[in-house]
């Protein structure tokens, strides 16, 4: 860990780190169109077949890709709305006051020896709004740690291995798993098997994932993380302990605030025929709407508190505290903007997918059988993760190739899907391509403004690592004793 963040720390900053990446892959595409790099798949996602080539940056059609979408890859950068939209109603709820008292209501009445599970769970049940978790609950994470006198970093480390780490984990049913399941049933049919898996399919194994996850987050912080980053010797914003009786009513008005908020988007999102709904479906809000929503989630009692307590006085306090909190984040548009960049011009080149059916095409050759081939697989799904963020694109490629490889050697779609979960997991917190990780060196350079990749990737190493082995021997568990993953799913085909 000590030589990861040390070499990583020596690179230059995150910002030419990005242009170094985005260079070498325009150098590495020419290379690799020049040698006609290709593959052949079936794409479940696309229900098509596909030929993907490798295509150079330093072509005509390359160069002006570069120059002409470079606008459009920096304000299409999925972070950079999410973030910024999100902050907005984050900076009043901050600037007001109500995050400092609600932090600090959080340690008078939660025992200490609680709070790194309460803050990995928190990160994993994040996970049902979708990316709203790297959003507010990574930061949030670090502020909880530091107003119990802990280091912030060790928080912000946990949330993040909670929200992203055990990304596939939820007590709740999430949009991940009817998009996964879809892309598994295009290729069964694609494969000529008349069969679906449900939605569902992998629900009782996710349920106890969640507590895994949580126990093993808890461990690797308090054991591993926090002390391994020692005392921190920053600034403490909450010196204070004690809440004021303007701020235990604000506290009181804010939480009623929530409540009518609550219920206003219930109503508009339950009915058969809510607003929010398009032909039945959430998926539209989902998808575009709930970023904005959080934004009111935080907007509408950050605004009561201020009110009730005294720290708005008129609209330009409002506007003043929404100011400081974009303000805060130019250093990660600059970030943002390289970010994108790169990550761009990896897809545009093909070489992702190039690496991810090479590696589907690798592992199906090697002759592996019984659970061994299970971990292999694992294992590859997790090497490809570093290169692919998107868990759906990732397996659109691979499911055509191992949902029908694997059903041959008696191991059901469902339980096939559940093992790509896990690999897809586990290295989220370690890529450099994940679209959020900028995001969160971000924020870490809040507490710690030498904080690097190097640091991060560090610290979320043992995270990696370990939750991929116990997730593992929980799946060994699951496969010795044949336990269902989920309601009519089982581990074996037949």
């Amino acid at each position: 860990m000590n030589i990861i963040e040390t070499v990583g720390n020596k690179l230059p900053h995150p910002v030419t780190i990005f242009m170094l990446f985005a260079l070498a892959v325009i150098i590495i595409s020419e290379i690799a169109f020049k040698f006609g790099l290709s593959v052949d798949f079936y794409d479940a996602k696309a229900k098509a077949d596909q030929t993907v080539a490798a295509v150079s940056l330093l072509s005509a059609d390359g160069l002006r890709y570069m120059i002409n979408s470079a606008t459009t890859n920096f304000t299409s950068f999925a972070p950079l709305g999410t973030v910024l939209v999100a902050m907005l109603g984050v900076g009043v709820a901050e600037g007001t006051g109500l995050i400092n008292a609600a932090l600090k209501k959080l340690v008078l009445s939660t025992p200490k020896s609680l709070i790194t599970a309460v803050v990995v769970f928190a990160g994993v049940m994040s996970n049902i709004a979708s990316d709203a978790g790297y959003v507010v609950l990574v930061p949030l994470g670090a502020m909880v740690f530091l107003s119990f006198k802990r280091h912030p970093l060790a928080g912000l480390a946990a949330a993040f291995a909670g929200v992203s780490g055990g990304f596939s984990a939820n007590l709740l049913l999430g949009t991940l798993d009817p998009l996964l399941s879809g892309i598994t049933n295009e290729a069964l049919t694609a494969s000529g098997m008349d069969m679906a898996i449900l939605p569902t399919s992998n629900y009782y194994f996710m349920v106890a994932s969640t507590f895994l996850i949580t126990i093993l987050g808890t461990l690797v912080t308090e054991r591993i993380v926090e002390p391994r980053l020692g005392e921190y010797k920053g600034i403490d914003h909450n010196e204070s302990m004690e809440v004021t009786s303007k701020e235990k009513k604000g506290l009181i008005a804010a939480g009623i605030s929530v409540l009518v908020f609550a219920g206003i988007m219930l109503f508009l999102m339950i009915p058969e025929n809510a607003v929010l709904r398009v032909d039945g479906s959430l998926d539209a809000f989902t998808h575009d709407g709930l970023v904005p929503a959080i934004m009111l989630f935080f907007l509408i009692p950050g605004l009561t508190f201020g009110m009730v307590s005294g720290t708005v006085r008129n609209d330009k306090d409002v506007v003043k505290f929404m100011s400081k909190s974009m303000a805060s984040m130019g250093g990660y548009l600059v970030l943002a903007f390289f970010a994108a960049q790169f990550i761009q011009y990896f897809a545009y080149t093909n070489l992702g997918t190039i690496l991810a059916v090479s590696g589907a095409t690798f592992l199906e050759s090697i002759g592996f059988v019984g659970f061994p081939l299970i971990i292999g697989f694992i294992i590859v799904a997790g090497f490809i993760n570093l290169f692919i963020g998107s868990a759906s694109a990732k397996w659109g490629i691979m499911a055509p190739v191992f949902v029908p490889m694997l059903y041959r050697l008696n191991f059901s779609p469902e339980f096939t899907q559940l093992a790509y979960r896990i690999g897809d997991s586990t290295t989220n917190i370690i890529s450099p391509l994940m679209t959020y990780f900028a995001v969160i060196v971000v924020f870490a350079q809040k507490y710690d403004e030498d904080t690097g990749i190097g640091t991060l990737i560090s610290t979320m190493v043992p995270y990696s690592l370990i939750f991929l082995l116990g997730w593992i021997v929980l799946l060994a568990v699951w496969y010795a004793f044949g336990i269902p993953i989920g309601p009519e799913a089982f581990i074996r085909a037949s």
